[in-house]
């Protein structure tokens, strides 16, 4: 990836509201035009399918890791050339907002990725970032984007101690050697430790299969100490009558899993079941 972090350039927007640092590439700031002449005609009255129509336009981009973590301080990074499962999942839902809102412009994209990405939508240092997916639900959630409906489809709450990054310190480059950064991440978890969270179990989901619908965001909650989800994707009903995922594989892609999504996760190492999100068209 150095030839492509090497095309890297800063833009500042001093005449927009958005008066954040974007790290955007040329390349991909071509790719958000065409990619809005491609999802052009995509949008329906089921947001959901709205959601899915787009999401399938990225099948086939390259899954890679870590492509927030770029400079010495937290910008707003627009990379479509590699998608991890959460940037796949904010980038979708920006891009089907933007066509929801009947915009085009390269300014409303990067003011939808911002309010998706970031506490109460503003980019304020890393630590303002959705780091845990379980936060990400609930403050998009709070900003209207979307409802958790876990509990309504047989979730039930479950209380797990939420504090992987801060006992991974060195795992992350804006945590390893900042202090003020760690102490804001330890408020966060320990805000996180506060509120429940409430799961759908593994060995219920297939009961509860006719709940979800095309275009929910599905969470993978794990076992792993510390930590609350390890995976996510797009529910997508395909040919079989069966929900699969649509998501930003680790094995290399964006693909849709070849398994319903119930089989499939049997077949995750330490995954415990789902949350499950639907986004809303306001």
């Amino acid at each position: 990836m150095k030839w492509y972090y090497s095309l890297l350039v800063l833009l500042l927007f001093t005449n927009y509201s958005f008066s954040q640092n974007i790290i955007c590439s040329p390349k991909d700031k071509q790719a958000i035009k065409d990619k809005v002449i491609e999802i052009d005609g995509l949008l329906e009255n089921d947001f959901g399918k709205t959601l899915v129509a787009v999401g399938k336009t990225f099948l086939g981009t390259p899954y890679v890791a870590k492509t927030l973590e770029i400079g010495d301080t937290e910008s707003l990074v627009i990379n479509l050339q590699g998608l991890d499962c959460t940037t796949y999942i904010e980038n979708v839902l920006a891009f089907s907002l933007l066509l929801k809102d009947g915009k085009s412009d390269f300014e409303t994209f990067i003011q939808k990725l911002e309010t998706i990405r970031y506490k109460n939508g503003k980019l304020n240092g890393y630590t303002s970032r959705l780091h845990y997916f379980s936060e990400w639900i609930a403050d998009n959630e709070a900003k209207g984007l979307l409802t958790n409906i876990t509990s309504e489809i047989g979730g039930s709450i479950v209380t797990k101690k939420i504090d992987f990054m801060s006992t991974h310190r060195e795992l992350y480059p804006f945590l390893k050697d900042d202090d003020d950064n760690f102490k804001k991440i330890q408020a966060s978890e320990n805000y996180l430790n506060g509120q429940e969270i409430c799961i759908l179990p593994q060995d219920q989901i297939k009961a509860s299969e006719h709940l979800i619908q095309s275009g929910d965001i599905i969470a993978l909650t794990t076992s792993i100490k510390g930590l609350d989800i390890t995976h996510t994707g797009i529910a997508t009903s395909e040919k079989d009558g069966r929900i699969h995922l649509l998501h930003a594989s680790t094995v290399g892609e964006v693909v849709i899993s070849k398994l319903p999504l119930v089989d499939y996760l049997k077949k995750i190492k330490n995954n415990t079941g789902i949350m499950v999100a639907r986004p809303i068209h306001l």
